[in-house]
């Protein structure tokens, strides 16, 4: 299993992948390719997505496909045209702001997929460590409601079925109050048997400290000084670079706060994970792509205005988009290993050389 923090960064990459593009075919290689990486990292896991990909983009690409081509009326290629009354929507509905939703459809299945890869394949206790200390207490708060969905999804399942023997048919409104109140009392009795578990285990039994004035003086300042970056970039164009680094200065100091915030927390790990090959491997293969798609701007812009046209691909920035396929390159890797590794190895055992003695 790869770092949580190596997932976290494959997962910002397609994102910024997937958002520099909107042309058909480097999408398409985006998607392949994270559906190969979910079905190869993610098919021992035993967590499945409540919504495969496909079936998103079964949803997502028509109902973009369908809003882009009410709202945007642009394109030569007209289809029918709407009467001008109607508010927003009237006009041309042409064949190009249909590709351009259908296209942004996809793009949106290319984040949806690589995120739900990114959930199944990093453990909660992974999410907790990847909060910064600052927000350990938030991050736990956090990571408990994302484990309680699969739970009350399951309880939903299990009181429908059971209602189900007993003849009870879902018809109306009404008809989900016995299956609403026993989902209600079986997930307050699920959080009072956590919170018991909790406070028997020591959990938040720590007195209060109050953060001291270097901190909070950091926090102000930093949040005044990115105030005012932000307020002279929008209203005065020309002060534009002062106001990106002012805002960086204000970025780093509430940064720097965060930081201090977090070092009076105490942070106790008893089965640290140490960094591999594979780890540095991968984080490689998300740097190749980064790079790709924040350099090469100009070969992965498509526009279908105003007059429809095959995309144009480049074969060395498909190359390169390739290189979020490194995680799954390593999983096979990993366990193929572990499939010819010498099973007496794990047990502690080694193969002596047998030697015979002649006594003659």
């Amino acid at each position: 299993m790869l770092d949580a923090r190596v997932w976290f960064v494959w997962a910002l990459t397609t994102l910024v992948a997937a958002s520099a593009t909107r042309s058909p075919l480097y999408i398409i290689v985006l998607l392949l390719t994270t559906m190969v990486v979910g079905g190869t990292c993610a098919a021992g896991e035993g967590r499945r997505a409540p919504l495969s990909p496909l079936r998103f983009a079964m949803v997502a690409v028509p109902l973009s496909a369908l809003f882009n081509a009410l709202t945007i009326h642009l394109g030569d290629t007209v289809l029918l045209h709407l009467p001008s009354w109607i508010p927003l929507m009237g006009g041309a509905i042409t064949l190009e702001a249909v590709t351009f939703g259908a296209l942004n459809g996809l793009t949106l299945t290319v984040i949806f997929a690589a995120f739900s890869v990114f959930n199944q394949v990093t453990p909660v206790r992974d999410l907790i460590k990847l909060t910064p200390r600052a927000f350990h207490e938030g991050g736990v708060v956090l990571s408990i409601a994302l484990t309680f969905i699969p739970q009350t999804t399951r309880s939903l399942q299990r009181i429908r079925e059971a209602q189900a023997v007993r003849g009870h048919r879902v018809r109306g409104i009404r008809d989900w109050l016995p299956i609403v109140v026993p989902l209600l009392v079986s997930g307050l009795e699920r959080a009072m048997g956590l919170a018991e578990a909790m406070v028997a285990r020591g959990y938040g039994a720590v007195c209060s400290e109050k953060q001291p004035f270097r901190t909070q003086a950091l926090i102000i300042v930093g949040l005044m000084t990115l105030l005012a970056g932000w307020l002279a970039y929008l209203f005065n164009a020309a002060w534009s670079a002062p106001a990106v680094a002012v805002i960086a200065i204000g970025a780093v100091t509430i940064g720097v706060a965060i930081w201090l915030t977090g070092r009076g927390v105490n942070h106790t790990v008893y089965r640290a994970r140490s960094w591999t090959a594979g780890d540095s491997f991968a984080l490689l293969g998300c740097a190749v792509t980064l790079v790709a798609a924040c350099r090469g701007r100009a070969a992965l812009y498509y526009s279908p205005y105003p007059v429809l046209t095959l995309p144009s691909f480049d074969p060395l920035m498909g190359l390169a988009m390739l290189g979020l396929l490194v995680p799954a390159i390593v999983t096979v890797a990993r366990e193929d290993a572990e499939m010819h590794r010498d099973p007496d190895e794990g047990n502690g055992f080694s193969k002596q050389p047998q030697t015979s003695t002649d006594h003659g």
